[in-house]
């Protein structure tokens, strides 16, 4: 396929698509979910609350559903880190780290290389 023909109907697809976001735009039943979720996202911010709290308010097996098991910080609403358990195979020691930032993990990466250390993860857990 010739470089102009793949212009030519990649920009027939853009015709396309934008022709179908025009219609939505028009679709009434659209703009009412875009304004009822405007709205909700204007209270979630002024009572400080995300998406989470809302549907644990709605339904209280929401959390059950979702599997459960989920870690959230409950500062920010973001999923902890998974727990990475690293074994270096030339002293045999072990390190425990929820982030790359780990200050003996940095000093294995500096003497055997990036790709080589994270190849030393033995274990990954909630």
């Amino acid at each position: 396929m010739s470089v102009l023909s793949n212009y030519m109907e990649k920009e027939k697809l853009l015709k396309q698509l934008q022709e179908e976001l025009q219609a939505l735009e028009n679709n009434k039943e659209l703009k009412q979910e875009l304004e009822f979720k405007d709205a909700l996202t204007r209270l979630m911010t002024e009572y400080g609350k995300v998406s989470r709290d809302v549907c644990e308010m709605l339904d209280h097996s929401y959390t059950a559903q979702k599997g459960g098991k989920k870690a959230i910080n409950k500062d920010d609403g973001r999923k902890k880190r998974t727990l990475k358990v690293y074994k270096n195979p030339h002293t045999g020691e072990f390190v425990e780290t929820r982030g790359g930032n780990n200050k003996k993990i940095q000093e294995w990466k500096a003497e055997h290389g990036n790709e080589e250390v994270v190849g030393w993860v033995v274990e990954e857990r909630e």
